[in-house]
């Protein structure tokens, strides 16, 4: 059944501890609501959303002129980064493709069926078939994908899950972040206007060297007036299974992905902290994302599969000719 959430075409499924919403255009979880304490701590932009297919770069000018625009209008909450964690290159954005992929700006098939919801799309561009199953236990959405490659030659790619955080869940200084991280690299030009920390630098999590000396606990959000950063983060190689835990103080209530570390072995913080000044950020916005999957950093294709191994991990998939890959997760409630 399609129901609106905050102006967009939607669907949901719930029971007495949960509910978890789903646009139906770009597939963002837009909702993971904890109902004891009424907090959804993942990202609703400050700026209004609409549908990706009714994006128009001329009427819509307050989403920026860039190629991330028909993304951004649209992005809320947990969404997909496939099959490019990035920018596109410029012959892909001349055949339609923008940041992060056709993942979050897709039209996706939605079934309900009780505590389950099955979400599907194919991506043109791309030429790929998708599905992402989510089913409720407990305190928990269990969650499964499939990508399905509709050609016949192996190619690399690109598969992230982009949980954002937003207010009033995020709060600087306040809220805290845990994971099963290792190896850590600082973003290697310039991230933003307010970066704070020391680009290409390499270090051990949580610990971060600034810019000019000393260093930042990244377990904490940010709590100076404006902020950006981005850092990669290797999972802890020696657990089979990867995680991290959100939590805010006043709502007492951690939310936690749990991984196979196999299926998605790096984990990228984004932090946007009032720093991007251009619309639709206009220097308003908090957020934090916490971005699991199988590259470290944001970046094209051909600089993807340039980059090579990384503390001797991979930083890409290949997806086999016409072949399929898997992967499942979990993001629970923990009090």
């Amino acid at each position: 059944m399609i129901q609106e959430y905050r102006g967009r075409a939607s669907a949901s499924i719930e029971n007495e501890n949960l509910r978890v919403t789903v646009l139906r255009e770009g597939g963002h979880v837009a909702e993971l609501l904890h109902k004891p304490s009424g907090v959804n701590p993942l990202w609703t932009p400050p700026w209004s959303s609409i549908e990706p297919s009714l994006y128009d770069a001329v009427r819509h000018p307050e989403y920026g002129s860039g190629v991330e625009s028909k993304l951004l209008c649209g992005i809320m909450g947990h969404n997909l980064c496939l099959d490019i964690f990035g920018g596109p290159s410029e012959a892909e954005a001349a055949q339609g493709l923008g940041v992060h992929g056709e993942g979050s700006v897709a039209p996706y098939e939605i079934e309900v069926s009780g505590n389950r919801m099955v979400c599907r799309a194919t991506f043109p561009i791309s030429q790929i078939r998708f599905e992402r199953t989510l089913e409720l236990r407990g305190n928990a959405v269990e969650i499964s994908e499939s990508v399905e490659s509709l050609v016949s030659f192996d190619r690399p790619i690109g598969w992230t899950q982009h949980v954002t955080f937003g207010p009033p869940f995020v709060e600087p200084g306040v809220t805290r972040f845990e994971m099963s991280a290792t190896r850590s690299l600082v973003f290697e030009g310039a991230f933003g206007a307010h970066d704070y920390l020391d680009p290409g630098a390499v270090f051990d999590w949580p610990s971060a060297p600034r810019i000019g000396g000393s260093a930042v606990d990244l377990r904490t959000f940010n709590s100076a007036p404006q902020s950006s950063a981005y850092t990669a983060h290797l999972m802890d190689p020696s657990h089979d299974e990867a995680w991290f835990t959100a939590s805010h103080p006043r709502f007492g209530v951690a939310l936690e992905y749990r991984w196979r570390r196999a299926d998605f072995p790096w984990l990228g913080i984004w932090e946007e902290n009032r720093s991007r000044a251009g619309a639709p950020w206009n220097a308003r916005t908090i957020t934090r994302g916490m971005e699991f999957g199988v590259s470290p950093i944001p970046e094209t294709r051909e600089q993807m599969t340039a980059r090579g191994p990384l503390f001797g991990e991979r930083t890409c998939a290949w997806l086999p000719a016409n072949g399929r890959l898997e992967a499942r997760y979990l993001a629970r409630f923990v009090t």
